[in-house]
């Protein structure tokens, strides 16, 4: 998440908070807030890593290192009002839900912006926004006469453009669909790049950051999609096995959230980016290669990129030899670039079963264990060879308890038509497998 350049702009701006309101602000009350009131949001919003930040003047979400992430600056929160600080976090979950972190940015990058704001504050009961957020159907709050003495003529035209065109919008349609609307409106399309290029902007605009989101590669886009489908099932399972599940989701929301899960991530993806961000670099002196700073005095450095990954393979009758084949044709593909060293389990981890895994050399499927199944032991085992592996996989059925937190990254591999027993850490990357079809 880089620091917000310029297209975050509000003709009503929320109160300045105090120093001390800074100081003494805490996001936690409105976190438990969402926990008794809002269940889904709130199962979304466990998910995410909060960060407290001045790098970003308002707050917005990310996805890097294969962690979800909400970035807040307490100088702003701490300046809304209680029910908009509520309003604020559902804002950012649907940025999540819709995908927006993950996509490509379509340019021009304010235009995109106004479009995903559009698309989301509809799913926001009105009182959660703060005065001046952009909500598609709806005028943009009246001038005051302070206001209006610092624009000009051409600005204040502008800005009733495009209060006009918002006005004009329906709601709960695409980001996409908004966008186009506005590129096909010349005159409003015209307001808000003026809007865009004045110095302080006195536009309407966003609540939140919007920088970062077209960072991805294409193997972390397919991954983050992985993530972030996963987080929006657990959430729906919750919502639906409680009382207050769904809170303020409308129905409209609720069809939404079900058709983005109707689209299957297909698991290799996921697989594949979990091997790629426990990658390292190794860097060796390279004498053919000019070093940056001393060409010709020092050699230069080459990076070269390897992992070392222990997979752990669940020896209960459920885990079957087609679900051995399904994985393995996966990592024999991967094996290029990455280590594989593998172990059975049950209640414990049978080090004797230990077989290495490296390009070209595929092992056996062999069978060694029949007892139950224990994730501590294989947590425990995993912690204590953290520096030989740079991360773990588990190929299991996920009937077992939760082996609580872990050194190095950890990868649930679970097998088709089972479901993990609890819920994974947010930290955690959980691969669903889906087998081949006969």
């Amino acid at each position: 998440m880089t620091k917000n350049k310029g297209t975050n702009v509000d003709i009503a701006p929320v109160g300045k908070a105090s120093a001390e309101q800074v100081a003494t602000f805490k996001l936690d009350p409105y976190l438990l807030d969402l926990l008794w009131n809002e269940p889904f949001y709130s199962a979304v919003m466990r998910k995410l890593t909060k960060i407290k930040t001045t790098d970003i003047p308002t707050a917005g979400v990310s996805a890097t290192e294969g962690e979800l992430k909400l970035w807040w600056n307490p100088e702003f929160v701490a300046g809304l009002k209680q029910e908009t600080v509520r309003g604020l976090l559902k804002h950012e979950c649907w940025h999540i839900i819709l995908g927006h972190i993950f996509d490509r940015r379509q340019e021009p990058h304010m235009q995109w912006n106004y479009a995903t704001d559009w698309a989301i504050n509809c799913h926001i009961p009105e009182d959660e926004l703060p005065e001046g957020g952009l909500q598609a159907g709806s005028e943009f709050p009246t001038l005051t006469d302070e206001q209006l003495a610092d624009m000009s003529e051409q600005r204040v035209q502008d800005y009733h453009t495009l209060s006009a065109f918002q006005a004009g919008l329906p709601k709960h349609k695409s980001s996409e669909w908004y966008f186009s609307e506005l590129m096909n409106n010349q005159e409003a399309n015209d307001a808000l790049n003026r809007g865009a290029e004045g110095e302080d902007g006195d536009l309407p605009g966003m609540i939140d950051d919007h920088d970062g989101w077209d960072e991805l590669s294409d193997e972390e886009r397919e991954f983050v999609k992985g993530k972030v489908k996963k987080v929006l099932e657990d959430a729906a399972s919750e919502a639906d096995n409680k009382s207050r599940g769904w809170g303020t989701v409308s129905a409209e929301g609720r069809k939404t959230i079900r058709d983005i899960l109707s689209n299957e991530i297909p698991w290799q993806s996921v697989l594949k980016r979990f091997c790629g961000t426990t990658r390292r670099a190794n860097r060796n002196s390279n004498v053919r290669r000019l070093h940056r700073k001393y060409p010709g005095i020092h050699p230069g450095v080459q990076k070269g990129y390897t992992s070392s990954i222990a997979v752990y393979v669940d020896q209960s009758g459920s885990v079957g030899d087609k679900d051995l084949e399904l994985l393995f044709g996966e990592l024999r593909s991967l094996s290029r670039q990455t280590e594989f060293v593998l172990y059975n389990f049950d209640t414990r981890v049978d080090e004797s079963s230990k077989r290495e895994w490296k390009r070209g050399r595929t092992p056996d499927a062999i069978r060694t264990r029949f007892g139950g199944t224990c994730f501590k032991a294989v947590t425990e085992h995993a912690n204590k060879n953290a520096k030989s592996f740079d991360g773990y996989l588990i190929l299991t059925d996920g009937e077992a308890p939760d082996p609580g937190p872990t050194k190095l990254k950890r990868g649930w591999v679970i097998v088709p038509n089972r479901e993990l027993g609890f819920t994974a850490s947010h930290r955690d990357f959980v691969i669903k497998m889906k087998g081949a079809v006969e």
